[in-house]
């Protein structure tokens, strides 16, 4: 990748800054130093996204930037361009923001304040839905969609989370009957639900600390989509947290400062949350420790599809559970 950094670097005057790689997941992120100036370089994974696509994404972040948000801000190259496409990858340069990741998947959160962390987490999601909404996209707008047909459709966004090769007979049946029970309720919502443009990736990894201030980063699997799978997606990575019961009412109450929001439906969308990884993982067995990870997100829908799934089979006395514990719920 050296030749590649290098020519990426010219294109956007930055020949012979210093580039260190800091992180290696989907895409793959250097950070340049030139001159005091610092910038994130970054090369997209190939095949992932389109041109058409993360020219969408970048003009969507230069507008949620303008528009006050804290989120990186695209860097145009010498001639003017947002992308460009080095040795067959695709390459682009945004603005270096400061501060931690919030944490790490699987491992316990640690911070000070926790409520008012999930809080301000939950107002500045709300302020990105509110920015979206107020934005006009260019008419040759294109990211993907997480709506009914993009979550439980034939071909979902991250892929079929129900015929994952790996799966036991018992999970596939059981993840059959969350599709279509689901399904069911995603068209039952109705055109009043909340639905625009969302993040649908805000995990610990892409919410930097920076003091008091936070930072949303990764726009990556940014599209249209039910803005309670936004809120789901952080809440899912926090369901083990001895206090995860206070956490979600604070990133709820957060919200809610900003923009109007009804949970009502929140379980829904943290269980097709969980199923999407079993979907995604499905696609990378072949890398280091999918094996493991496959069974952990499986475990994980399987442990809140028979909750919710239960929730809706009639019972004596009419009353049914919904998710709000984190007990038997892995991460």
């Amino acid at each position: 990748m050296t030749g590649t950094v290098e020519t990426a670097l010219d294109l956007w005057g930055l020949a012979g800054a210093r580039s260190d790689l800091v992180a290696a997941r989907e895409n793959a992120v250097y950070r340049v130093e030139q001159g005091g100036r610092t910038v994130a370089l970054r090369l997209h994974r190939t095949g992932y996204r389109t041109d058409a696509e993360l020219a969408s994404e970048l003009q969507w972040m230069a507008a949620l930037a303008e528009g006050g948000l804290n989120v990186p801000a695209p860097v145009a190259a010498r001639d003017d361009a947002l992308l460009h496409v080095v040795d067959g990858v695709q390459v682009d340069v945004l603005g270096w923001l400061n501060g931690r990741p919030l944490g790490a998947s699987g491992v316990p959160l640690e911070h000070p304040d926790r409520t008012g962390l999930f809080r301000g987490i939950g107002r500045e999601m709300a302020h990105l839905h509110a920015l979206s909404d107020a934005w006009s996209p260019p008419p040759e707008f294109t990211r993907c969609r997480w709506d009914r047909t993009g979550l439980v459709g034939e071909a979902p966004v991250w892929g079929r989370f129900w015929d994952n090769p790996a799966l036991s007979e018992a999970d596939r049946a059981l993840f059959r009957d969350v599709r279509e029970v689901a399904g069911a309720e995603l068209r039952a919502l109705g055109p009043d639900v909340d639905f625009g443009l969302i993040h649908a990736d805000l995990v610990r990894e892409n919410i930097l600390v920076d003091g008091e201030r936070l930072h949303l980063i990764d726009f990556d699997d940014g599209g249209f989509g039910f803005r309670l799978f936004d809120v789901a997606t952080t809440l899912l990575k926090n369901m083990r947290e001895p206090d995860y019961p206070a956490l979600r009412d604070a990133l709820i109450e957060g919200y809610r400062s900003v923009r109007p929001l009804d949970p009502a439906p929140l379980d829904l969308f943290v269980l097709l949350r969980a199923a999407s990884y079993v979907g995604w993982i499905a696609q990378r067995m072949d890398e280091d420790g999918a094996a493991e990870r496959c069974a952990r997100y499986a475990a994980q829908t399987r442990g809140l599809a028979g909750a919710w799934l239960e929730a809706r089979a009639p019972i004596a006395d009419g009353a049914g559970r919904g998710l709000q514990s984190h007990e038997d719920v892995q991460t």
